[in-house]
């Protein structure tokens, strides 16, 4: 095993423990920050494959913008705070951990096994660069783009006719 695959196996086990991290956290505001070394694990994994324009472009519009307004919008609602007596322990959970833990080890078997034999592909030259994005941005997938960025304008205008409405 060279140095990078080292790191790659590193930062996945970060990015995953860090997901975890996101479902398990009982405060908000631990779950977004697990949220936020989710991302930048996930960014330095698309540097050690030589996407530097997906890792940075991770850290910008993620890491930088998404979950700020996260962290603005917990802090706004101020959730988190309710800390009632000592609950009972549940009976439905047991089984449900069970059939979480079968889950999760069939779909890790079904993920990883393909994964032993693998040899790992080379990049192209242009890989992960902004010329690259953008030709299979605006060739291949230019009707999925424009779909987006209806949706998206579908959405800023349905928040400002419900933001209007209660005004």
């Amino acid at each position: 095993m060279q140095g990078r695959e080292i790191l790659f196996i590193v930062l996945s086990l970060v990015a995953c423990f860090a997901g975890l991290g996101v479902v398990l956290a009982k405060h908000p505001i631990k779950s977004a920050l697990s949220l936020v070394v989710n991302m930048f694990s996930i960014a330095f994994l698309y540097f050690t494959l030589e996407a530097n324009m997906l890792g940075i472009t991770q850290i910008m519009v993620y890491v930088g913008a998404i979950m700020v307004l996260f962290l603005f919008v917990v802090m706004l609602l101020n959730i988190g705070s309710d800390r009632s007596g000592m609950k009972i322990l549940d009976l439905k959970l047991v089984p449900a951990i069970l059939i979480a833990l079968l889950m999760f080890s069939l779909i890790s078997f079904q993920v990883l096994y393909p994964l032993f034999g693998m040899q790992y592909p080379v990049a192209d030259e242009g890989f992960g660069s902004p010329e690259a994005i953008g030709k299979s941005l605006f060739s291949q997938y230019v009707l999925p783009f424009e779909v987006a960025s209806v949706l998206l304008l579908v959405g800023i205008v349905g928040a400002i006719l419900l933001a209007r409405r209660k005004a």
